[in-house]
């Protein structure tokens, strides 16, 4: 046998071997093989391969539907999915929709989503370079705190669109987010200032632009934490 093909078969042997080595230490103990002559299912006529099935932010949505999985359905006028993009490297989690967004179907679009586009801008960023959602996409009544049943029904869409997304850093807006997503308890002067982690994503918490509203003098903490995402992004 000329060396050449010697090494190459070589080569090609190790390569086959390592990837059987993977695939035991995965727990995968078979592999589908089609039959010579027999064109898979799902192969067109033109003979390619059908791409593999994977979820978006629009088939996320279709799945929630007309969603009745909480009691929260029962109030709200339209259901406040997320905005933005959806590759986006930052995404801002806030606690849930108000009256205006719960009306619009946005989040963040009354007199807090301006501030919030304000201090998007001083980043150098918009809506559309970020992902905006919260933590449950229909309006609590009165604007009260999401309770237990509601979060666990909807937290599953919450990380699905993360999946999809893949961001970077994530942003919680206002106490009740950065509680719920970090399980924690801890006060908002606490939480904010420092990194977290929330399904392996970097988090950094801070005040929610509607606080913000109500007590001017926390801006400059916000800076901060913003300027500390900005380092993280590079």
């Amino acid at each position: 046998m000329p060396d050449k093909l010697y090494r190459e078969l070589a080569d090609l042997t190790a390569q086959a071997r390592g990837i059987l080595i993977d695939y035991d230490n995965l727990g995968i103990d078979g592999v589908f093989l089609p039959e010579p002559g027999v064109r898979p299912a799902g192969e067109d006529a033109a003979g390619s391969w059908c791409p593999a099935v994977t979820e978006s932010l629009e088939s996320i949505r279709e799945d929630l539907g007309d969603c009745q999985r909480c009691k929260l359905a029962r109030e709200r006028n339209r259901i406040v999915f997320g905005v933005g993009n959806p590759r986006a490297r930052l995404v801002l989690v806030g606690e849930g929709p108000g009256r205006e967004e719960d009306r619009r179907g946005e989040p963040f679009v009354g007199e807090a989503g301006q501030l919030l586009d304000r201090i998007l801008a001083a980043m150098g960023l918009d809506r559309s370079q970020v992902y905006i959602c919260n933590v449950v996409k229909c309006r609590p009544p009165g604007n009260r705190d999401p309770e237990e049943d509601e979060i666990s029904a909807c937290e599953p869409f919450l990380l699905r669109q993360l999946k999809v997304i893949e961001p970077e850093v994530i942003m919680t807006l206002g106490r009740y987010a950065s509680q719920t997503l970090l399980r924690q308890t801890a006060p908002m002067g606490r939480l904010r200032g420092h990194w977290h982690s929330y399904q392996g994503i970097p988090v950094m918490p801070t005040w929610h632009p509607a606080y913000l509203l109500r007590n001017p003098e926390k801006k400059r903490e916000v800076w901060e934490d913003v300027k500390l995402v900005l380092h993280r992004l590079g």
